[in-house]
């Protein structure tokens, strides 16, 4: 880079000690205030202290690891210096979004590790000395298992979504990866809500972290209007028909089965609607091929499970509506997550059922928010209180 390009983009994260060629990378993707997550965690990281970080999903956590590990990597070394842990395929390929553009600068190597597909390129892929990997857990560890990837080099451990990966599936496969891992290590966790339980589980492999609380006490984004419907179930369908016709941005349906997510874009499919689902029984190539879509404006209305609603970040998203509530008040955060993102406004729309309520007051209170109701009508504009 010349001498010229360098100081262009000194007023690029001026507060932080970077590289010039980190700087230009920032400048490419039209950034140059640090958000506060990236302020608070990068200069820990720079340090060499592990990390508790807990944002807003959307508020750029990704960038916050991912410039200290492209400033560790040394790309003179051909072996693997930094592994991120993802708890979803869509995740990790987002991830590799941010990342790639950033190691190519500094001729760093990146590579993706997630089920669905073969072994065999990605084996050979480790073997010619990738230095930062990305990927999901159950796959990561069929690697060490295999003896394809040995850590022995590694610099830096991040697990994002970390709530989501010391939930009880993918516990087990978390604790082996760190086990297969140098003890001097640097580790990150990073999570939207960091519950009590997975602050002890990071005690036990964190060494004195550092903890980054941006907005911890605010459960619910003030950029989301929520508006909650009690409706039967006979007139969902229509409900959700009519709240779609509405909108001219982008709609994010949650609902709570595979088969339940597939019926609804079939239905909505059927009526005209230009909507498209995607749930676990999808080929990967499958659910690309919808994510790409959504992300790219082409189609305008995308129903999913709860494995579309961690950490994706798809700009734009005007509408979340729950079509069926979540189990969890936790999910019900990262389903609203995903509208009203980096400052925008956005909508949340919850149906809720007789049956529902039970629920819905243990969201309430995980929250610490009670939402005005309103009764869905033809009219729709009965307030309730």
């Amino acid at each position: 880079m010349l001498k010229g390009e360098e100081e262009a983009y000194t007023n690029v994260f001026p507060s932080i000690n970077l590289m010039p060629t980190t700087r230009a990378s920032i400048a490419k993707m039209g950034i140059s205030d640090p958000t506060p997550i990236q302020e608070a965690t990068i200069p820990f990281l720079q340090d060499g202290h592990d990390v508790i970080g807990q944002a807003r999903t959307g508020s750029g956590k990704t960038l916050a690891f991912t410039i200290p590990i492209i400033e560790k990597a040394d790309p003179n070394v051909r072996a693997v210096q930094a592994i991120i842990l993802a708890p979803t395929r869509e995740l990790a390929i987002q991830i590799a979004n941010v990342v790639k553009p950033m190691a190519n600068r500094r001729s760093l190597n990146v590579g993706l590790l997630y089920g669905g597909h073969s072994l065999l390129p990605e084996k050979k892929l480790l073997y010619s000395g990738v230095q930062i990997i990305i990927g999901t857990p159950g796959r990561m560890l069929d690697h060490i298992r295999q003896g394809n990837l040995v850590p022995n080099k590694l610099k830096i451990l991040v697990v994002d979504e970390a709530d989501e990966m010391f939930d009880m599936g993918m516990a087990q496969d978390v604790e082996k990866i760190i086990s297969a891992t140098p003890d001097d290590r640097q580790t990150v966790l990073f999570s939207a809500t960091v519950p009590t339980w997975v602050a002890k589980t990071a005690k036990k492999h964190l060494n004195n972290p550092k903890t980054v609380a941006v907005d911890a006490d605010i459960h619910t984004s003030p950029d989301i209007e929520h508006v909650i419907y009690e409706i039967n179930k006979s007139d969902k369908l229509q409900a959700l028909k009519t709240l779609i016709s509405e909108q001219s941005g982008p709609t994010l349906v949650f609902g709570r089965t595979k088969h339940g997510v597939k019926k609804l874009a079939d239905q909505l499919a059927d009526g005209g609607y230009q909507a498209e689902a995607i749930q676990g029984n999808l080929s990967q190539n499958a659910r690309e091929r919808v994510m790409n879509k959504f992300r790219s404006g082409k189609l305008p209305i995308l129903v999913a499970t709860n494995v579309a609603a961690r950490g994706l970040d798809i700009k734009g998203i005007d509408q979340v509506i729950n079509f069926d509530i979540p189990d969890s008040p936790q999910l019900f955060t990262h389903r609203t997550g995903r509208t009203g993102r980096m400052g925008r406004h956005g909508q949340s729309v919850t149906f809720l059922m007789p049956d529902d309520m039970k629920q819905w007051k243990i969201i309430e209170r995980f929250i610490g928010q009670r939402f005005p109701r309103k009764r869905w009508m033809q009219e729709r504009r009965s307030n309730i209180n």
